[in-house]
């Protein structure tokens, strides 16, 4: 009797996904819920496209400032990251066990350098070009950097890769297995990019405290300071995105639906909670959702679903 075992590579693969798997668990809540609802040929997938984004997204947002790199170190270890993210989708491997899960993914779906790249230019301008920080040693890199303003150009660059094309890598892992028309293909784009932008912008709203306060950011405008007329203009903004969103949902794979529902009832909930909260608030504190309350949603998404496909 011969006992199957494990490749060296496939054993290092599933370690990396575990890895993975760390990452979101210890980064969101909602997407893991959203993800243990998605068919388990999906389920990994996601995961490991989640790490990779969260894992570049810390790097630009205070962990290698904190570590005491300075400004232009910090700008070589994001260099350093996208290099090494290339390269491992193209060879199938990297020593990294976060950028060797997203690679396996990248090649079973086809995520290419046309989502890779606006991606990795979204985590540039997160940096910016800071050349009041050039100088700077790593013991005054705590000190508050010149603010960096979005306008709206700016902003809906920085949207697509930093959330539509995350939205359409997913889209990618859902659709590998599926064949559709050109027509369909480009609503579930629009879909997909929509959902993508729309959970951003509602982050943006979230977290105006702590990227005004200890980022230095501003990405809903160049003024010192929102208003609430503003802040309702980025609900309504957010309420078409999601509507764009739903109306494609049934026209994804059966076994991806519940989970995007899911997802798009949280920005939902999220964006009627900031509807009704001071732009004052909000500068102050983080809009939530309690958790019973994300696993009432989410289980309304599974039935919904589920009486969608048994009609």
């Amino acid at each position: 009797m011969t006992v199957a075992t494990d490749t060296s590579l496939t054993h290092f693969t599933r370690t990396a996904e575990r890895a993975a798997n760390q990452v979101i668990s210890a980064y969101s809540t909602s997407f893991g819920l959203a993800c243990r609802l998605l068919g388990s040929r999906h389920r990994q997938h996601v995961r490991n496209i989640y790490a990779l984004v969260r894992v570049a997204d810390e790097l630009v947002d205070g962990v290698t400032a904190e570590a005491g790199l300075s400004y232009q170190e910090q700008c070589d270890a994001l260099t350093h990251f996208i290099d090494e993210t290339h390269r491992a989708v193209k060879l199938g491997y990297s020593s990294d066990l976060i950028i060797h899960a997203f690679a396996q993914t990248a090649r079973a779906a086809g995520i290419d350098d046309s989502l890779v790249d606006p991606f990795f230019d979204s985590m540039r301008m997160d940096l910016g070009e800071r050349t009041d920080l050039l100088e700077r040693t790593s013991a005054s890199a705590t000190e508050q950097p010149t603010p960096l303003r979005f306008d709206a150009d700016a902003h809906d660059g920085y949207v697509h890769g930093s959330a539509e094309v995350v939205g359409l890598m997913c889209l990618r892992v859902f659709m590998r297995d599926e064949k559709v028309d050109d027509g369909d293909a480009a609503a579930l784009e629009h879909g997909a990019s929509r959902l993508g932008a729309a959970f951003q912008n509602i982050n943006f709203l979230r977290d105006l405290a702590d990227d005004t306060t200890r980022l230095g950011r501003s990405y809903l405008g160049t003024a010192d300071h929102l208003e609430d007329r503003d802040r309702m203009g980025w609900v309504s903004t957010i309420r078409a995105q999601l509507a764009d969103a739903n109306a494609v949902i049934p026209m994804l794979p059966r076994d991806a639906r519940a989970a995007v529902r899911s997802a798009l009832a949280l920005f939902q909930a999220l964006t009627d909670r900031i509807e009704q909260t001071t732009v004052d608030e909000l500068y102050r504190s983080r809009v939530r959702v309690p958790d019973p309350v994300k696993a009432g949603l989410a289980a309304r998404a599974v039935a919904s679903t589920w009486m969608e496909l048994h009609r």
